[in-house]
Order: C-alpha cells, then structure tokens, then sequence
C-alpha cells in the first residue's frame, strides 16, 4: 500500500504566534502515526513562487494522511496556522 503525505507551503506572516501552532499541531498528527520529513530547513525556490518554510509529512497510508488533516482537533489547531500564515496544503498519495 503507497503511503500518503501531507505537504505543506507555507509564508508565516506572524512568525510570534505561528510556534504555537507548531508545538500544538504535533501531537495531534503523531496520534495519526505522522513522520515528519521536512519541517523548514534551508530550501530554494529555482522555479515557482517561493514560500519561507517547507513541511512534508509521511503516513502510513493516504487515508491515514486525510484522516489526520480532517480531524476535528487538529482543524481546531489549523485555526492558528490561517491566522499566522499564508499556506499552500496538499494531500498526495506517494507510489507504491
């Protein structure tokens, strides 16, 4: 079974508040068996509109990655990223 990821584009626009989400959204996630890949770093843009922080995020299964996104707790905890940043989020089945 392909695994599934959540993949993230984000422009923090508040970067005061937007750590919150961050030590908020974990947990939630990892009770979902996520692994995070990448989670900011160093990152260029050679084609595109670049965004300031990178996030990839594995599952065991792309049904696992969409439960995990549209879990009530962690829409609740989204609330913060929205208000702290612009962002780009995308579920994708890997390949098998």
């Amino acid at each position: 079974m392909p695994k599934g990821y959540i993949i993230g584009h984000i422009e923090v626009t508040d970067p005061e508040g937007y750590p919150e989400y961050v030590q908020k959204d974990t947990p939630i996630l990892e009770s979902h068996g996520a692994r995070f890949i990448v989670r900011g770093g160093q990152s260029e843009t050679p084609e595109g509109a670049p965004m300031g922080r990178h996030v990839v995020i594995e599952f065991d299964s792309y049904e696992a990655a969409k439960a995990a996104y549209n879990d009530p707790e962690y829409q609740a905890v989204a609330d913060i990223r929205r208000r702290c940043a612009e962002s780009t989020i995308i579920l994708v089945e890997g390949v098998e």
